[in-house]
């Protein structure tokens, strides 16, 4: 099986990533077809000690944080996140690259007779999902735990797809659990409330754990620890026993900051903008103390080497400088509300001109109405994912909100017609979704992206 035919392969399972919004996780029962998956591999998961991140907002930057940090220190990697931005291997990645090409066909047809149970028989070339056929997202976390265990890594750093309790990668014992921020994500699936949400986070809580948990809002705060009181769970709680201080961006394309962890004092420096960045470093922080505390040596040095080095993109991510183009994956309310907060202050500006789409499942009527108050220059668009709105109703939304839209075919257009119209003093800001900023990424850097089958639904479609 070459690269390419692997690919092929992966895309004839389940994907409920790129189908259209449902309720998919309440009709998950248990992760018994994960578990037997993994059973009949012999149970990588279970190879190295684990890092498990949830939470809504800066999951992804959390876990980067903490893998980057034990690279530096020497320690051999792996790394597990979703989703992909430009390719799949960046979901498996070893000592924080991607896995090569024949690497990832390699596992891919290595795992591929063991995706159903043995009593289903085969169903090549369909797409299948029973109890016992896996999903894409499953297949793809048990070749990350296959890599990790024949590599074999010190540290597996696992990101959290979807929630928690039921999400595939919750088959982990993990020697250190981290929550970051908690708000409205993926409601449908999730729960109506900040409360519901937080306790299918609180789900990788494990009996006599240690869980980090960053700053939330009250309501998440008591779910995540009533959680560890019943599961006899030992909770770190940045914000009061470990801190941050910092004199604010001072223009290097850098963040300078104190984290007083609970071990040592830390001065560090991380590429990534934001005041949400902070928080994040300092939650990876706290995690990798529990590690030190756990007899695994990671010097202070190694922890600012990492953190200088992390690479995380679409996260307030500086594309071009002239005029200068910002890529950022915010795509819930919490998140746009927390990047137009930070850009004032990290990137001034005379007007902000946005090239935006959104996803259909997501609280597009909110977002829109929190980039509106910048009064932008709106150019709607859509990215290739199945689940983008029509730029026809990523306008409307803004003129609802009495702002202006041009209409585009995609996000390059968007992007084109954007920087073309920018001024002196004026930036380009592609958001909406992750899928709309990883596309303005591959417009401005020249990236080729994977192709896929081209699955957006007809209405969707203009131009």
């Amino acid at each position: 099986m070459n690269y390419s035919e692997s690919i092929d392969a992966l895309l004839s399972l389940v994907d409920h990533e790129r189908a259209a919004p449902g309720p998919r996780q309440k009709a998950i029962v248990d992760l018994a077809r994960m578990e037997g998956f993994l059973a009949r591999l012999g149970n990588p998961h279970r190879a190295a000690p684990t890092i498990h991140v949830a939470g809504t907002k800066g999951k992804g930057s959390t876990a980067a944080f903490c893998d980057a940090a034990l690279t530096a220190a020497g320690y051999r990697t792996g790394f597990n996140s979703s989703p992909h931005m430009h390719h799949f291997r960046e979901r498996i990645r070893l000592d924080g690259e991607p896995i090569s090409e024949p690497k990832f066909a390699a596992l891919v047809e290595q795992l591929w007779p063991f995706r159903m149970a043995p009593e289903m028989g085969s169903s090549d070339g369909l797409a299948v999902e029973a109890d016992g056929a896996v999903t894409l997202f499953e297949f793809i976390t048990g070749m990350a735990f296959q890599c990790f265990a024949q590599e074999p890594v010190d540290f597996q750093t696992i990101e959290v797809g979807l929630g928690g309790r039921l999400d595939a990668t919750n088959v982990v014992t993990s020697d250190v659990a981290v929550i970051t921020s908690i708000s409205k994500d993926h409601m449908a699936i999730l729960g109506d409330t900040v409360a519901e949400i937080a306790a299918e986070k609180a789900g990788i809580i494990k009996v006599g754990s240690t869980v980090v948990i960053s700053p939330q809002v009250r309501e998440a705060r008591d779910v995540i620890r009533e959680r560890c009181r019943q599961v006899g769970a030992r909770a770190v709680q940045v914000g009061s026993d470990v801190t941050w201080t910092s004199p604010g961006p001072d223009g290097s394309g850098f963040q300078s900051f104190t984290v007083n962890g609970r071990l040592s004092e830390h001065q560090l420096r991380i590429p990534l903008l934001g005041e949400y960045q902070l928080e994040n470093a300092s939650t990876a922080l706290a995690a990798l103390e529990v590690l030190v505390e756990r007899g695994w040596p990671i010097p202070s040095e190694s922890v600012a080497q990492g953190f200088a080095s992390v690479s995380w993109p679409c996260r307030m991510e500086v594309l071009l400088k002239d005029p200068p183009v910002v890529a950022d994956g915010a795509h819930n309310v919490y998140s746009m509300e927390s990047l137009m907060d930070s850009l004032p202050r990290y990137m001034p500006h005379r007007r902000l001109l946005l090239a935006v789409g959104f996803s259909r499942d997501k609280s597009v009527v909110e977002m829109a109405q929190c980039l509106s108050k910048g009064n932008p220059v709106v150019f709607a668009t859509r990215s290739r994912h199945p689940r983008s709105m029509a730029p026809a109703a990523v306008a409307r939304l803004f003129e609802d909100q009495g702002v202006k839209a041009v209409l585009t075919r995609d996000t390059a257009d968007a992007l084109r017609q954007a920087r073309e119209a920018a001024g002196p003093g004026d930036l380009v800001l592609a958001t909406g979704s992750l899928f709309v900023a990883a596309e303005a990424r591959e417009a401005a850097l020249g990236i080729q992206p994977e192709e896929y089958p081209d699955l957006l639904p007809r209405d969707l479609r203009v131009g």
